[in-house]
């Protein structure tokens, strides 16, 4: 089973602001689309008014209000922003409303079924202004309305509703112009509304992340706590075991010195644990990116083991980048958690592989073993902060979730594949940085 536990991001600011102030700059994109299909839309019946009905459509004053759309659309791509989203937005469902009205009373008036775009632009602002902008377009688009039944060119054609064969080019219209308000309004706040679901997910796993770092924080508390507290009392008791261990040799008492030995191992042991708890595995808050050569780095990490574990751990690096710039602390720390993991799963005698292969943008580390592997549920919280599978002799289950934050920090991905009794293969992916730029 395969199991991804980091937290993608694409590197992007994530908006904070209420769902009500962000949705005009989400809806601005579309608004601008829509006036685009819309003043395309009113240009075609325009034109074929004038040509396919044979109707007294003035052309060249139709021609100023759409003139007027397309100058207001090509500012809103250029300068998206420059008064602010809300204002913006607002101007031009006024504008459209007003543009409209022009282009009703040249082609019929209050007759003209496309009256009914009158409520677009009020969906619209219901959708992603606030009720003053709603309430102002509503009476703006009903002045305008009754605007229409005083100043218009009449079309004879569009005031019949009813003909003795066939149907009525006003009904037809308004047929017409009831799918295309529908489609509109149903596509846009489709739109929309995915936006703000998406931006509402984009929330949630910023609060989900934010928690997580709570937690980390509160680690990094436990951890400079118990190693200022426990500091000293473990080298008081590393010094004093080490003179019973000599005297207890002086002394010709082998039973005595091997049990100052085995204190001694112990209090090692603590301070191992101690330096694993270190926040430095998580965050390597303030270290810089320094280059290094991955063999170096490999170096590195048998440095950190025990003598017994050195000979059982095999190491390989390939690809085509040789060296790598990184944080190199926290690097080694991960690598190091990761590979004694692999080792208290392997026994006594099992080899460990670390594969470390440079290639394209991404700086690839492969942990892997051949021992007892993990269960799916324990696949399911195995970079869970204190979550450990090793029962009351292993470590506090830090390892993993440090190395986990370590992935997320550097905008990287930790992989685990792992089959009880099959041995687990983790897979850490850190982007390639060379001479400071990512590759």
């Amino acid at each position: 089973m395969r199991i991804e536990v980091t937290a993608q991001s694409d590197g992007a600011t994530l908006d904070l602001r209420p769902a009500g102030e962000v949705a005009p700059s989400l809806a601005l994109p579309w608004i601008a689309k829509l006036r685009l299909g819309l003043l395309l839309g009113l240009a075609t019946l325009a034109v074929l008014n004038d040509v396919a009905f044979a109707a007294a459509v003035p052309l060249g004053w139709v021609a100023l209000p759409l003139a007027v759309m397309a100058v207001s659309n090509l500012l809103v791509y250029r300068y998206p922003v420059a008064f602010g989203a809300r204002r913006t937005l607002g101007s031009l469902l006024a504008l459209d409303t007003l543009c409209l009205t022009a282009l009703l009373s040249l082609t019929g008036g209050p007759s003209n079924p496309f009256t009914l775009l009158y409520l677009l632009q009020i969906v619209l602002s219901a959708v992603v202004l606030s009720k003053e902008w709603t309430w102002a377009l509503g009476v703006l688009s009903t002045l305008c309305f009754g605007f229409l039944f005083r100043f218009n060119i009449p079309q004879p054609m569009l005031e019949m509703h009813h003909v003795h064969n066939g149907v009525a080019a006003h009904l037809i219209g308004m047929w017409i112009a009831f799918v295309a308000a529908a489609l509109l309004i149903t596509v846009f706040i489709g739109k929309v509304s995915e936006a703000l679901r998406r931006r509402e997910q984009e929330v949630l796993a910023l609060r989900e992340q934010l928690t997580r770092n709570e937690r980390l924080a509160s680690i990094a508390t436990l951890a400079a706590g118990a190693a200022h507290e426990l500091g000293t009392p473990l080298g008081t008791i590393a010094v004093l075991s080490k003179e019973l261990e000599l005297a207890a040799q002086r002394m010709s008492i082998p039973e005595a010195a091997e049990e100052a030995s085995v204190i001694r191992s112990e209090v090692e042991r603590c301070r191992t644990i101690l330096e694993r708890m270190s926040i430095r595995g998580g965050a390597a808050p303030g270290e810089s990116p320094a280059v290094i050569g991955l063999q170096e780095l490999a170096a590195l990490v048998v440095g950190g083991l025990v003598e017994s574990q050195r000979a059982r751990l095999k190491t390989q690096v390939s690809g085509e980048w040789k060296k790598a710039e990184l944080p190199v602390e926290a690097t080694r720390q991960a690598l190091t958690a990761l590979v004694t993991n692999a080792f208290d799963a392997s026994g006594l005698e099992g080899l460990v592989l670390l594969c470390a292969e440079g290639s394209g943008g991404v700086l690839r580390f492969t942990v892997e073993d051949f021992g007892c592997g993990m269960s799916q549920e324990a696949l399911q919280h195995v970079s869970e902060p204190f979550y450990t599978s090793k029962g009351q002799s292993g470590g506090m289950g830090l390892g993993t979730f440090l190395v986990r934050m370590f992935a997320e920090n550097v905008k990287g991905s930790l992989t685990f594949e792992s089959e009880a009794g099959k041995g687990t293969k983790v897979v850490l992916d850190v982007p390639l940085v060379i001479n400071g730029r990512e590759r």
